[in-house]
């Protein structure tokens, strides 16, 4: 049972270099499909609604807008904070 002041953590390390690996919890599995979904709809409607030298610019803009706090949270819920591992990582 946890205390009232831990939180689980969504996402695993990864083994090697730094960052996070795979979704461990439902809820870092829905974070990364809302993400999915929301870039490939700002894509989608960039193209609809855009043309010519605005559409990239702004297909970007839009991805890194989306990209910010999916990182943030990713990095906040692994298990262990994001760090360098060289693969014999015992913590």
């Amino acid at each position: 049972m946890m205390s009232g002041g831990e939180k689980k953590m969504w996402f695993a390390p990864k083994t090697y270099g730094y960052g996070a690996s795979l979704p461990i919890r439902w809820q870092g599995w829905a974070l990364l499909a809302c993400f999915v979904v929301a870039v490939t709809a700002w894509s989608i409607i960039a193209r609809l609604y855009l043309t010519g030298g605005e559409r990239t610019p702004t297909q970007v803009g839009g991805i890194i807008l989306l990209l910010i706090p999916f990182v943030l949270i990713v990095r906040a819920r692994t298990e262990g904070g994001w760090r360098w591992r060289n693969g014999d990582d015992q913590a």
